[in-house]
C-alpha cells in the first residue's frame, strides 16, 4: 500500500543526497521515479536537484500553479514512485495534490525538506505534511557550533545572528546553519 512518507531534517542533515540515492536505486532496478522540486529553489537551476557533495539530476520545477497529481496521472506506465526535494517550499494544495497520488494512483511518494525556518516556525509545506504523512522521518545532523543535534536554523547577515525578516530567501552555508537550541538562542557572537 503506497504512503506519504515525509523525511526532514536541518541543513546538511544529506536530504538531497538521499533523495537522488533512492531515485539511483529505483532506476537501477528497472523502476520509473518522477523527481520534483519547487522552481523558488534555483540555487543550482531552476528544475534541478543538487547535492552540496556535487551529485545532481533533472527533475520537474513545482510553481504555485503546477498539478503534481496531473502531471503524474498523466504518465503512462505510471512511475514506481514519486520523490520531491525542498518540500518545505510546497503550499498546502500542492500536499493534498500528493496524497491524491497515494490514494487515487496508489504510488508512494517521499517528500524531503526542512521542517522550520530560521524565525523557528514551520513552513506552510512542511507544516501540511506533518498533518498528511503516513510516516515522519527525521534526518539527523550536528550543529556547527558542538556535537549536540542539530534542530534549528540559525540565519546570518555580515556574520550576525538573524532572527526577523522573510521567511524564504534562498540561500546555502553563506546564509544559514544548522544550529541545536542552544546555540540557536546564544550563538557565538560572529560566523567564522
Amino acid at each position: 500500500m503506497a504512503q506519504l512518507y515525509f523525511r526532514y531534517g536541518a541543513m546538511n542533515a544529506s536530504k538531497s543526497i538521499q533523495l537522488l540515492t533512492v531515485a539511483h536505486n529505483y532506476e537501477q532496478s528497472g523502476k520509473k521515479v518522477i523527481v520534483f522540486t519547487p522552481a523558488i529553489d534555483d540555487r543550482f537551476g531552476v528544475g534541478k536537484v543538487a547535492s552540496r557533495v556535487g551529485i545532481s539530476r533533472e527533475a520537474i520545477p513545482i510553481s504555485y500553479d503546477t498539478d503534481i497529481y496531473h502531471i503524474v496521472e498523466q504518465e503512462h506506465p505510471f512511475p514506481d514512485c514519486v520523490l520531491v526535494d525542498e518540500g518545505q517550499f510546497l503550499h498546502a494544495h500542492h500536499v493534498s495534490q500528493l496524497t491524491s497520488i497515494i490514494d487515487r494512483l496508489n504510488i508512494p511518494v517521499i517528500v524531503y525538506g526542512l521542517l522550520k525556518d530560521f524565525k523557528n516556525q514551520l513552513f506552510e509545506g512542511s507544516q501540511a505534511l506533518l498533518c498528511e504523512a503516513d510516516k515522519i522521518e527525521e534526518i539527523k545532523t550536528v550543529c556547527v557550533f558542538c556535537n549536540k543535534k542539530a534542530t534549528h536554523i540559525l540565519k546570518f547577515k555580515d556574520g550576525a545572528p538573524v532572527y526577523t525578516g522573510e521567511s524564504i530567501e534562498i540561500g546555502g552555508e553563506e546564509t544559514y546553519s544548522s544550529v541545536c537550541r542552544k546555540h540557536y538562542y546564544n550563538p557565538p557572537l560572529k560566523k567564522s
